[in-house]
C-alpha cells in the first residue's frame, strides 16, 4: 500500500511539473498548433561566427545548413534516416548516419516537445530529484522514451523553462555524454516561446529569426 501511494505521489509531482512547464510556453492548445519551425542564426565555432538555418517539419523533418569556410553544409534527420553532408571536412558526397546517432537525434523532430502528451507518445518520466543548474533550481526529468534512449531534462523551479538537458550518443563508436544548455528564452512573432540562445558540445548558437506554422517544402529533408 505504501508503494502504490509513493508511486502515485511521484507521478502526481511530475505531472505537476510538466504542466508547469507546457502552461509556461503558452499551453497545450497552442503548442500543439506549431507545425514548423525555420530558424536563422549564427553559431561560433573556434571564435568564430558562422551563418546557420535549421528547418523543421513536425515528426517529419529536420534539416540543419551551416555555411562555413566557403562551403555549405548540412545534416538531415527524418523518422527513417539521416544524412551528413559536410564538404568543409572533406566530404564529397552525403553519407548515411549510424543508427547510434540518429536515435537519440529523433526526439529533435517532435516540434511539440518531449514533454508535451508524454504518455500517449509512450514517454516514461520519472521525477529524479531536485538540483542547480546554470545557477537555477531546477528540477531533473529522467525521460525514457519508446527507442530506448534516455535523457534528463532540467527545468526550472522558477520560470519552467528547460534550462539544460543531457543524454548519450555514438561518438567513434563510443557512447559519449552530450548536453544542450538554454536560456535568452523570448517570443517570436507569432507569440510562441523559444530559447534563443542554445550551448552544445559542437558550440555556442544565437538566433537571429524564428518563423513558425509557414510553408516548407518537403524536399529540403531529402538532401541535394
Amino acid at each position: 500500500m505504501t508503494l502504490v501511494f509513493a508511486q502515485f505521489a511521484q507521478g502526481q509531482t511530475v505531472d505537476e511539473v510538466v504542466n508547469k512547464y507546457v502552461s509556461a510556453l503558452g499551453g497545450k492548445e497552442m503548442i500543439s498548433a506549431l507545425s514548423t519551425l525555420k530558424i536563422e542564426g549564427s553559431m561560433s565555432i573556434m571564435g568564430n561566427d558562422v551563418d546557420i538555418v535549421i528547418t523543421k517539419k513536425h515528426l517529419v523533418g529536420m534539416r540543419f545548413d551551416i555555411s562555413i569556410m566557403g562551403t555549405e553544409n548540412y545534416q538531415i534527420i527524418t523518422p527513417t534516416k539521416g544524412l551528413v553532408f559536410m564538404p568543409v571536412q572533406g566530404m564529397t558526397e552525403p553519407v548515411e548516419m549510424p543508427e547510434e546517432q540518429l536515435m537519440p537525434a529523433l526526439a529533435q523532430l517532435d516540434l511539440q516537445g518531449a514533454l508535451v502528451n508524454y504518455k500517449e507518445k509512450g514517454t516514461i518520466v520519472e521525477l529524479v530529484g531536485k538540483e542547480k543548474v546554470e545557477g537555477e533550481d531546477c528540477y531533473n526529468l529522467k525521460l525514457t522514451f519508446q527507442t530506448g534512449v534516455v535523457s534528463n531534462y532540467f527545468i526550472s523551479e522558477a520560470t519552467s523553462f528547460i534550462v539544460k538537458t543531457s543524454g548519450k550518443t555514438a561518438v567513434n563508436g563510443e557512447d559519449v555524454e552530450v548536453s544542450s544548455s538554454f536560456s535568452n528564452y523570448k517570443k517570436n512573432a507569432a507569440g510562441y516561446l523559444f530559447a534563443y540562445s542554445l550551448t552544445t558540445m559542437q558550440g555556442q548558437m544565437n538566433f537571429s529569426k524564428i518563423d513558425t506554422n509557414i510553408s516548407i517544402d518537403e524536399k529540403v529533408f531529402k538532401g541535394n
